[in-house]
């Protein structure tokens, strides 16, 4: 008779004595149950209760398991979501249109006092309170209705093109503020504060008029070598206070504001000597009219107000994103920004990197007094070309967080501001200060983000917060 015992590599099997692994007394194999687990097989031969084994108790939640990883993947979803709305609710987004929400609620409330209607019904209000809840519903939602349709789309109008004119228009105000405000945000990274976004753009006016009302040449040439003039006329102011803060240590803020007046006078100057800027034959302080080839062409005609300065205003954003977040150099200026201390043990000359950094930011500013007399002020400019830019290039880069797309989101809402503004002074009458008072206000907010966070019941960062602790879950056989 054969052996038919199965071979297992040489090795005899074990023993029919040896102990079942599944603690029956005469040897057989309990047939799994449904859960896995193994029965005890019953005296007439039927599988019994199921042995109940302790490994499967006490599985923690969260531990890949058969039974509960649906759970398990149930709860890191709904983490996810949560992870992600905090985020959203922590993060300086929310903060800061909430703040804008707030700048233009307590506009509101300065619209309605100050508007003769609500007044007037405010006089009965006891004895008709309607009429005074109608007047200030009348007199805030017509201003703000009318800054809309002004700046943003106007519904009334009778064709599409003059409907989406007003939007054309804020943009062309939102150009100048969009690169004077990268210029801000920059040396802000950097730990600095230009202050003196008014004396560069008033000296890159100057170099930038100069060159568009003094050379015949192909607009090809013509334009660039502009805005070429403009961004070197911002630089070389910028940079005299770098090089004086990296060689004596001389406060920035004090050196910018300072040169602000320099450069008022000097520009002043210039427009009352003749050879320099004043126009011929004119006794008057205003420039020369700029050369047509030097002009920046309108993108879609004439009757919109987007020219090739927007395109300009784009790249400059998207060459600001690459400098601050993918260049070695825009990782320098972060660094010290954050700790000038650091940098200096890691080998950087902080000096040297202040100066470039003014230089960057003078010549971003510098771009906005060539667009000024190339695109806005194109008969003969004065001096007062700055039009509030440099002042209000610091609001804007706050608004923004610093950052470049958020420096263009805020420079376009305050180009519809403005633009708005006088179609809301001219509609309902509301004097044009209270632009100033919403952008004012908008500043306020944004710099006290824990009152916005208060008045909107809005956790602060980093607070702690009550989390479920994790269950523990015992497997049920079946």
């Amino acid at each position: 008779m054969s052996d038919t015992t199965p071979q297992h590599g040489g090795t005899t099997p074990p023993s029919d004595s040896s102990t079942p692994i599944d603690g029956t007394t005469d040897g057989s194999v309990g047939t799994p149950a449904s859960d896995g687990s193994v029965g005890t097989p019953a005296s007439d031969g039927t599988v019994g209760t199921p042995v109940s084994d302790d490994r499967l108790q006490d599985v923690v939640a969260g531990a890949p398991h058969l039974m509960t990883d649906s759970a398990t993947d149930s709860e890191r979803r709904e983490g996810r979501w949560s992870d992600a709305m905090q985020s959203i609710v922590n993060g300086s987004v929310l903060t800061t249109v909430l703040a804008v929400v707030l700048a233009l609620v307590a506009s509101g409330i300065l619209i309605a006092l100050t508007d003769k209607d609500v007044q007037a019904a405010a006089g009965y209000f006891f004895a008709r309170p309607m009429d005074t809840l109608r007047a200030v519903g009348s007199a805030v939602g017509g201003s703000y209705a009318s800054l809309f349709q002004g700046s943003v789309i106007n519904f009334g109008a009778p064709t599409a093109a003059a409907a989406i004119a007003p939007i054309t228009r804020s943009v062309d105000y939102a150009v100048p503020l969009v690169v004077a405000g990268l210029g801000v945000a920059v040396a802000f990274r950097a730990g600095l504060f230009n202050i003196g976004g008014q004396g560069q753009v008033l000296i890159a006016a100057g170099t930038a008029g100069w060159v568009g009302f003094s050379f015949d040449l192909p607009a090809a040439v013509h334009i660039p070598l502009t805005i070429l003039a403009g961004i070197v006329g911002g630089a070389v102011w910028a940079g005299i206070v770098g090089l004086i803060k990296a060689r004596t240590g001389a406060n920035e803020v004090v050196l910018t504001i300072m040169l602000n007046y320099v450069a008022l006078y000097l520009l002043a100057f210039a427009l009352r000597t003749p050879g320099l800027l004043q126009a011929g034959g004119s006794p008057n302080p205003i420039s020369p009219a700029t050369k047509d080839s030097a002009l920046l062409p309108g993108l879609f005609g004439p009757r919109f107000g987007i020219n090739v300065g927007f395109l300009v205003a784009i790249a400059a954003v998207i060459v600001v994103w690459w400098l601050l977040n993918k260049s070695s150099l825009g990782f320098r200026f972060r660094t010290i920004g954050e700790n000038p201390r650091a940098a200096r043990v890691a080998g950087m000359s902080v000096p040297r990197l202040t100066i470039w950094v003014l230089v960057i930011s003078g010549g971003l500013i510098g771009i906005a007094g060539a667009y000024q007399v190339e695109g806005a002020v194109t008969t003969g400019f004065t001096s007062g070309i700055d039009a509030g830019i440099g002042f209000d290039a610091i609001t804007v880069a706050l608004l923004g967080r610093s950052k470049p797309w958020g420096t263009f989101w805020a420079a376009i809402l305050f180009g519809v501001l403005k633009n708005g503004g006088y179609a809301m002074q001219a509609a309902n009458s509301i004097p044009i200060d209270i632009v100033d008072v919403i952008q004012a206000l908008i500043v306020l907010f944004i710099a006290a983000p824990p009152l916005v966070r208060a008045i909107f019941r809005i956790p602060q960062p980093g607070a702690r917060r009550r989390t479920k602790q994790p269950s523990k879950r015992k497997a049920v056989a079946a």
